[in-house]
């Protein structure tokens, strides 16, 4: 049977759940939160215009806050998604 394969972006795994979405694996060291604070209605569909991104260890012995590494606000999901995807290649390649 074949593995079932959800969604990735520049080859990590995307995971959404409501208003956060996940990118990258907890398998690895590093991984992106974007969360949306705030949408606007444009032709009828509802869109993010504010997104955190925070760049994340994923050791579970950390402190929640002490596992943020990077933390910045952008205007437009994908805008913050790009983002998120250049630090987490980066601190990825650091080892």
């Amino acid at each position: 049977m074949a593995e079932s394969v959800g969604m990735t972006y520049q080859g990590f795994p995307l995971m959404r759940k409501d208003k956060l979405t996940y990118l990258g694996s907890m398998a690895d060291e590093y991984i992106v939160l974007l969360q949306i604070l705030d949408t606007k209605t444009e032709n009828g569909e509802e869109i993010a215009s504010k997104v955190s991104v925070e760049l994340q260890r994923t050791d579970p012995n950390i402190r929640a806050k002490d596992r943020i590494v990077k933390k910045s606000e952008k205007d437009g999901f994908y805008t913050a998604l790009d983002v998120g995807v250049v630090w987490l290649k980066r601190a990825l390649n650091q080892k």
